[in-house]
């Protein structure tokens, strides 16, 4: 009898904004896979729950181990932190229940808070209007296709978020990034940075653009780039949406 497996977004870190879905998954599932660095985040929940933890770049054997527990009948929890279905989990299951044929294992994702949502949250009110969002990871996307994406992305005045900016060897992709925005953007436009949102350690500031190269990023960090509506305003990034055009903003009512 075949069990099922949930694809779990826990979100950004601290159990206050996990949602009561994702909770109560994790709470009755017989299982729990996930990267050890995010089982970490959620070990003070069921901890008689059997869990499974693997390293980076260890997603395709996790999902496969997943797949095999549901083929004997377990519940199987695989989380992801943020969101599962951005640059999560959810999709690899997918694809591994397609390649390998399975078509009786039920899957449901859950949703969470994502990297984004946090990140912005913590800025102010930076995604009010269009936005764009692309990972400088070029670990699965070729560096050429990545850049093409931004540039169009800079060239159209969307907000931009960037995921995975720069790892501990892979500077290029955004050493390339900054180039690219700064042939597009004024380089006084404003920029939020935000490190491991609502986990120990958080740290968020905003710079410009020109500054942007020379800032301490890293895989635990989201950036945020402002577009031609964006300013600071009391500390925090906010991005007009356009009510100033249309309505009058200064009376009461």
């Amino acid at each position: 009898m075949s069990g099922a497996i949930w694809v779990v977004g826990i979100g950004p870190g601290s159990l206050d904004y996990m949602t009561p879905a994702a909770r109560q998954v994790i709470e009755t599932a017989d299982v729990i896979l996930g990267y050890k660095t995010y089982l970490r985040l959620i070990e003070s929940l069921v901890p008689k729950t059997p869990r499974e933890a693997s390293g980076m770049r260890k997603e395709v054997e996790r999902v496969g181990r997943a797949v095999d527990l549901a083929k004997e009948g377990k519940r199987v929890a695989v989380i992801s932190s943020g969101d599962a279905g951005i640059y999560g989990m959810a999709g690899l299951v997918y694809e591994v229940l397609r390649q390998r044929d399975e078509s009786e294992i039920a899957v449901q994702v859950i949703p969470g808070i994502s990297a984004l949502n946090a990140a912005a949250s913590l800025l102010g009110a930076p995604l009010m209007t269009d936005f764009a969002v692309v990972s400088l990871s070029d670990q699965l996307v070729p560096l050429d296709e990545i850049l093409s994406r931004l540039t169009a992305a800079a060239q159209a005045d969307f907000v931009l978020c960037l995921y995975n900016p720069k790892g501990m060897r892979r500077t290029l992709p955004f050493e390339r990034c900054c180039e690219i925005l700064l042939q597009q953007r004024a380089p006084d436009t404003p920029v939020g940075i935000v490190r491991a949102a609502y986990r120990d350690g958080q740290r968020v500031e905003i710079v410009t653009l020109a500054e942007l190269p020379g800032a301490d990023v890293d895989m635990l960090t989201i950036v945020l780039v402002g577009n031609s509506r964006t300013a600071v305003h009391r500390g925090k990034l906010v991005t007009a949406r356009g009510y100033a055009d249309k309505y009058k903003l200064d009376g009461a009512g």
